[in-house]
């Protein structure tokens, strides 16, 4: 950018607002701040509870007669396994992906349908348990090939673990898997 072209007599203080925000970034707002240290402070505690909550769902779909697999790098068949109990201290995260044993793309999107307590969201890392059915969601438009270089198959579910206390998770995977 030429500031003189793009901006005439206001180059120097567009430059000046401009150049310092590329490299450093804005600044925040206090309330935000404020908000950000509150959300620090309870954090470890929030962690603990959701890989928890997290592990003890992984072990339970596992267990499912509906569920043909679980990928959670906390589970020990899973191939970083090491890895967590080494740098994590066995505690791998909040987030886990399942496939249904059968029926597909239509099942995954039935069981999504059917999460009472699970909220329907892509976001991860929140306090609430979400879920997402990538196939009928945020990859929709892809074929199954395409999907299936992208690392996602028609009947993967994908959670991410919540404080929630793991009795109501697993009464609401349940019933939602009852709908598959």
């Amino acid at each position: 950018v030429v500031y003189t072209e793009a901006l005439g007599p206001a180059a120097y203080i567009g430059r000046a607002r401009v150049v310092p925000l590329r490299n450093t970034g804005a600044a925040i707002s206090p309330m935000n701040a404020f908000l950000i240290l509150q959300g620090i402070e309870t954090l470890a505690l929030r962690m603990d509870r959701i890989c928890d909550n997290s592990l003890a769902i992984a072990q339970y779909l596992n267990e499912h007669p509906k569920v043909g697999w679980v990928n959670y790098a906390g589970l020990p068949d899973h191939p970083e396994y090491g890895l967590v109990r080494k740098y994590m201290n066995g505690r791998a995260s909040g987030i886990l992906s399942f496939g249904l044993k059968s029926g597909g793309r239509e099942a995954g999107a039935r069981v999504l349908d059917a999460f009472k307590l699970f909220t329907r969201l892509v976001n991860i890392g929140d306090a609430k348990s979400l879920a997402t059915h990538p196939a009928s969601t945020t990859h929709r438009q892809l074929s199954p090939e395409e999907l299936a270089r992208a690392g996602v198959s028609e009947d993967m579910v994908r959670l991410s673990i919540g404080i929630e206390h793991i009795d109501d998770l697993k009464e609401d995977l349940e019933q939602a898997l009852a709908a598959a």
